[in-house]
């Protein structure tokens, strides 16, 4: 290779841009003015250079990520059918979501020796009816993503009571093996307003319950379901340090592994109005996911907050990782972050303070004694009102919401459905952990004063 430009540009030192950048700031402080403190406790720097990088040593699972189409299944034949038109359209994963048990036969018609994951999140639990349900699909891959614990905290009670909840779960991976029976939904957080550092902490903590409970031989058939938020490179950093984080944790049961990833884009800063913006926002929040090293990748449409499931916004969501995976070189793109400094840096920091949290939960009595406790709803609590306050202050920007807002839009009659969550007045064991939206308040003023 040439020289021609390497031998005019003598390499430069870290401590000689820092020197240059220090002379150019005209006795200014370098750290007051060039640093930038994060909420998370994380300091962003102006440069990277090699002579101070430092990186992780990180098992990123290599390989492609699939797409994956989430239904609800509300009609066992309507839900049959919109599977099978999403895998004619690219998709190679399915997510199912039921709150009751539902008629196997009729949903998985024509679905079964195709090639397609299946992922499941159920709103009750039923030892029968998944058996039942692993015997249908034993030739299939299969996550069923039992999450007591979540659930506990998501609801705030037990599907039934704690013994006999984990004595489902017991039996469930005993009677089968080889399957992925537990979840750890750590997208609830996310959705609920915990930053970027607690929510690997708490996937972490969340995820030692189970580890406690059956032994480390499960943490290999355990799925981790993340949403991912708008700050790109935090959230790629995000995946990459509970990675690492939890096969270090793994090897404490001298194990090794691979976490399995599932992740989808947040519902915090989703808005109703200008809701075109959104399509935006999940498309950088679904590479983000991607180069994070995400298993799998289920986009939302960009009107779920206020239509009803429909064709159009199916295949938009659908269509958007179609491109990001065919069009944009994002196919097996999970190692491009690899030795990028900046990532690394955020990376290590994250999982540095991550990994003080953890220990702090462990040490104080374990993460279902801390939800008990309300130690991990007054912070998250904490977190979420820190972030309101900064969007309510206009700090912490949603473009067409609290900056550059369209007060022509008009969306009070085209409201299919409740955008904004309903009080639970049923009784529960432990303070719920609820999901918010940045700009509910907002949105419910502006809609009042809708003419």
């Amino acid at each position: 290779m040439s020289n021609f430009i390497t031998k005019d540009f003598e390499p430069s030192t870290a401590a000689a841009w820092k020197q240059k950048i220090q002379v150019d700031l005209k006795g200014a402080d370098y750290n007051q003015t060039l640093l930038t403190n994060t909420s998370e406790g994380i300091v962003i720097k102006p440069f990277y250079h090699s002579d101070t990088f430092e990186k992780l040593e990180i098992p990123i699972s290599s390989g492609d990520f699939k797409i994956c189409q989430n239904i609800f299944i509300s009609d066992e034949i309507k839900a049959n059918s919109t599977a099978v038109e999403s895998i004619s359209n690219g998709v190679q994963a399915l997510k199912f979501e039921a709150s009751s048990p539902f008629n196997i036969t009729q949903v998985f018609k024509n679905l079964t020796a195709r090639n397609i994951d299946f992922h499941f999140n159920f709103g009750f639990l039923s030892e029968t009816f998944v058996n039942e349900l692993l015997d249908y699909l034993t030739n299939e891959t299969v996550y069923i993503n039992l999450d007591i614990v979540g659930n506990l905290a998501k609801t705030g009670n037990w599907f039934e009571n704690s013994n006999s909840d984990f004595e489902i779960v017991k039996n469930l991976i005993s009677k089968n093996p080889s399957k992925i029976v537990l979840g750890v939904n750590v997208n609830h957080y996310q959705n609920s307003g915990a930053n970027t550092v607690q929510q690997v902490a708490y996937a972490l903590a969340h995820a030692n319950e189970y580890l406690t409970k059956f032994g480390g031989q499960i943490a290999s058939k355990i799925q981790f379901n993340f949403a991912i938020g708008s700050n790109y490179f935090f959230e790629i950093s995000k995946l990459r340090a509970f990675t690492y984080l939890y096969n270090l944790i793994v090897k404490e049961y001298g194990l090794t592994s691979v976490p399995l990833l599932f992740s989808e884009p947040s519902y915090r800063n989703k808005t109703l109005y200008d809701f075109n913006v959104n399509m935006l926002r999940s498309t950088t929040e679904c590479m983000s996911a991607i180069l994070g090293g995400s298993n799998t990748v289920s986009n939302i449409s960009y009107d779920a907050l206020f239509h009803h499931s429909n064709n159009f916004g199916e295949r938009i969501a659908r269509n958007q990782l179609l491109v990001l995976k065919e069009e944009s070189y994002f196919k097996n793109a999970t190692q491009i972050t690899s030795n990028t400094y900046y990532i690394e840096s955020i990376t290590k920091q994250i999982a540095e303070k991550a990994l003080d949290i953890f220990k702090d939960i462990e040490n104080s009595g374990g993460f279902l004694y801390q939800l008990k406790e309300g130690t991990i709803q007054r912070k998250i609590s904490e977190n979420a009102a820190k972030e309101q306050s900064q969007f309510d202050a206009g700090e912490l920007v949603l473009l067409g919401s609290n900056k550059y807002p369209n007060e022509q839009d008009k969306m009070k009659n085209d409201l299919q459905k409740n955008p904004f969550p309903l009080p639970n007045p049923k009784k529960t064991l432990i303070t719920p952990i609820l999901a918010k939206r940045l700009a509910e308040k907002l949105e419910l003023k502006r809609l009042e004063n809708e003419a």
